[in-house]
This record gives C-alpha cells, sequence and structure tokens, in this order.
C-alpha cells in the first residue's frame, strides 16, 4: 500500500467498489427493470426478517453486484435527489458491450441520457423508484489525459456512431463476463467534511478537484471509484422511508487491510470496527469493508 497520508497507509492498489444495495417500494417493479431493462441475472430471491429482497449479478457467473431490498410504499426520489446516491455504475468490458446496450435500450424503449467523460463513455438511466444508474465503459488507460497530475473529465455530447458500429452483429444477451459495479457517486453536503471521510478516514486518493461542486476519488490510479458532489445542496438527507442506496462495498485484499482502513477512519475521528463492518459518512452513507469472496 502507498503511504501517502500521514503515518497511516492509502488503500491498496487492488481496492474495489463491491455490491450496491438499494431499497426500493416495489420489488417486482425494480427486478423487471433490473433483470429486463438492464440485464441483470437473478442469484435469488428470499425473505430476511420482514424484508424481502432480491440479488442480483451477472447470468452463469458466481457473485452478487446488486442487491434490491423493498420497502413498500417507500418514497420515489424526486427530480432534484436527495442527499445521498447521485447514481451507481455498471462497468461493462468493453465499447462493444456498450453497443450492444445501447441497441437493446433503444430497441426496449428504454430512456436515458448520455456523456463522454474523456475517460469514458456513458449512458444514465432511471430506475422506477427515481435512483439513477450509469452503464458505461472505460477508453483504455493510456489514452486517458492529465493535467498537474489529476485525470481531466469532462461532460460531452456522445458520438454513438462508433459505439453501436463496435457492436457488430452480436446482440445482447444480458450483462457480459467481466461486468463490475466501477464506482459510485454521491451527493453530499459539503465537499470539505467529505474529503475527511473518503480521502482522509477511508484512504482514497483525489483524483479530479476542478470539476465544478465535484470531488473524484480513487484507489490504484483509477479515475474515481467514489464521486462527490454538492449539485444538491439543499435536499435532505435519504431517509427510511425513502427509496435509496443502504450501503455500499469497499472490497480490499485481505483482512489486514481491512483492519488498516478501519485504523484510518478511527484515526480522521468516525467511528469504524477491524471487523469488517461498516462507517457511515455524515449524511449517514453507508459504506461496507469487505475482502474478496472466496
Amino acid at each position: 500500500m502507498n503511504d501517502t497520508h500521514g503515518s497511516l497507509p492509502a488503500l491498496p492498489r487492488q481496492a474495489h467498489v463491491g455490491r450496491v444495495a438499494l431499497q426500493v417500494g416495489n420489488l417486482e417493479q425494480s427486478l423487471a427493470f433490473y433483470r429486463d431493462g438492464l440485464g441483470f441475472g437473478v442469484i435469488e430471491e428470499a425473505t430476511e426478517g420482514s424484508t424481502r429482497l432480491a440479488r442480483l449479478g451477472v447470468s452463469g457467473e458466481p457473485g452478487c453486484l446488486l442487491e434490491l431490498h423493498e420497502r413498500p410504499g417507500a418514497h420515489p426520489v424526486p427530480p432534484r435527489g436527495r442527499l445521498g446516491l447521485y447514481h451507481f455504475a455498471v462497468l461493462l468490458p468493453s465499447q462493444a458491450d456498450l453497443g450492444r446496450f445501447t441497441l437493446h435500450a433503444t430497441n426496449a424503449g428504454l430512456r436515458f441520457a448520455a456523456a463522454d467523460h474523456l475517460f469514458s463513455e456513458a449512458l444514465y438511466l432511471t430506475d422506477p423508484d427515481g435512483l439513477q444508474v450509469e452503464v458505461y465503459r472505460d477508453r483504455p488507460r493510456e489514452s486517458w489525459e492529465y493535467h498537474n497530475g489529476e485525470v481531466v473529465a469532462d461532460t460531452l455530447p456522445l458520438n454513438f456512431d462508433p459505439i453501436v458500429a463496435a457492436a457488430g452483429d452480436t446482440r445482447w444477451s444480458g450483462l457480459p463476463t467481466g461486468t463490475s459495479i466501477g464506482h459510485v457517486h454521491l451527493y453530499v453536503g459539503d465537499l470539505a467534511r467529505a474529503r475527511r471521510f473518503y480521502v482522509d478516514g477511508l484512504g482514497f486518493e483525489p483524483t479530479v478537484t476542478t470539476f465544478p461542486g465535484a470531488l473524484f476519488v480513487a484507489a490504484g490510479g483509477y479515475h474515481h471509484h467514489v464521486g462527490l458532489n454538492t449539485w444538491a445542496v439543499g435536499a435532505r438527507v435519504a431517509g427510511p422511508d425513502d427509496a435509496r442506496m443502504l450501503w455500499w462495498e469497499l472490497v480490499v485484499p485481505d483482512a489486514a487491510d481491512a483492519v488498516a482502513v478501519a485504523a484510518r477512519l478511527t484515526a480522521a475521528g468516525f467511528e469504524a470496527r477491524a471487523d469488517l463492518a461498516q462507517a457511515t459518512d455524515a449524511w449517514g452513507i453507508a459504506v461496507r469493508l469487505c475482502t474478496p469472496k472466496r
């Protein structure tokens, strides 16, 4: 691990985002969107306590990428959003995969926005509760631009022609092998407070600090594992009766790394335990420390 934040080590290069858990108002409606629309495979449906939930991933592959927890009648997200989740992002392995998904989404009548961020090409969709999800592909790292040591980011119109052409004659058949959760992007109330938790506490390194109202942080030189922005300042924090993100996983290589993260959080003034429990930022956004599932 790199020692870049005082005497405590930063996150190891292999750290990444694991599964994301959402609270939704109607499990059947959400399953239809994430299964039929986005192409997730359903691993299992279960009831834990009084909560109905579903675990989703890539069909035919072990491991869960997304959990849906039903809270009947949960309030949908208003247009401006609530402090908490801005979007979570599904990372496809290639431009060809993004092209196939683009054609599928268009033919299925799914509404989406799109953007070229220089380091990635992305589509943005909204689920039945108003929660946003990005589906994207990364450009090769050697093509990323840098300025003063930071990744150059932008939001430009997306050129669909090469994306659709890359799809070839192969049709979309669900999330392909190698799909992962690439990042989470969060609405926060203050970037300085957010930096204390995500950089000083968790150990991410800032990668983009010049984008208006935003801070991007990552491990291992990635463009961002967590995006933080103040674009919804003035909105209230997502609460127990709202559609929202319940938690996201930060996956570190082994238990010693989890202990190190917990130590960083404690040193930064946040409550954390080294038993792979979760910690929360100033807006109740929860992150769970975990190691790779064996």
